[in-house]
């Protein structure tokens, strides 16, 4: 079902296991400029907010992090804010191809945590969340549960509350399309550490 009046945001946050560019956590500092050309190839991207004072697109806002940063005593977690057609798009960039690799190994880049990895929420076409806004999604989320306002694959919604029913045929029809565009970053991806 495709909402051609809103799109669809994605919040994600975790905590790295060491600091960006570092042991561990290399093999995802490496992977990340793959990511966000594998996403902006992606049928159904719209784009992303990118970050202050870093090259590439503009933040959309003062980047800020939920409370649980701070409930365990860090100042800095990694965290994307992305705008899709609809939640098939998404669907089928998160779970297969370049993503996918990364995917794979958040385990070992990644702290276990106690809050859900993201959020998705509706946006009225044309206007981008800010930072802010996703956190406090994020929040509703991990506080209350899956509601129209704040929620996960697996409990979604329409932008006009409704539950969301996935059409998995086109997922499959997405993935196939993404994978032929991003078939030179898979594989410069698949030579890169973990």
């Amino acid at each position: 079902m495709t909402t051609a009046s809103h799109h669809l945001a994605i919040y994600n946050f975790g905590v790295h296991t060491e600091a960006y560019l570092t042991g561990s956590v290399q093999g995802f500092s490496l992977r990340e400029p793959f990511n966000f050309e594998a996403a902006s190839r992606a049928a159904g991207f719209v784009g992303r907010s990118g970050y202050a004072g870093e090259p590439g697109p503009e933040s959309w806002g003062e980047q800020v992090f939920p409370r649980f940063l701070r409930e365990i005593g860090r100042d800095s977690g990694v965290s994307s804010l992305s705008l899709w057609l609809d939640i098939e798009c998404l669907v089928a960039f998160t779970y297969a191809g370049v993503h996918a690799d990364a995917l794979k190994h958040a385990r070992q880049w990644n702290e276990r945590q106690g809050w859900p990895p993201l959020v998705l929420f509706w946006v009225k076409a044309g206007e981008t969340p800010g930072w802010s806004e996703a956190v406090r999604r994020f929040e509703l989320l991990a506080d209350q549960g899956p509601c129209p306002d704040a929620f996960s694959f697996k409990s979604a919604f329409t932008a006009d509350g409704g539950p969301y029913l996935v059409n998995r045929e086109r997922i499959k029809q997405l993935t196939a399309e993404n994978l032929e565009a991003q078939a030179d970053l898979m594989s410069a991806v698949k030579a890169l550490p973990v």
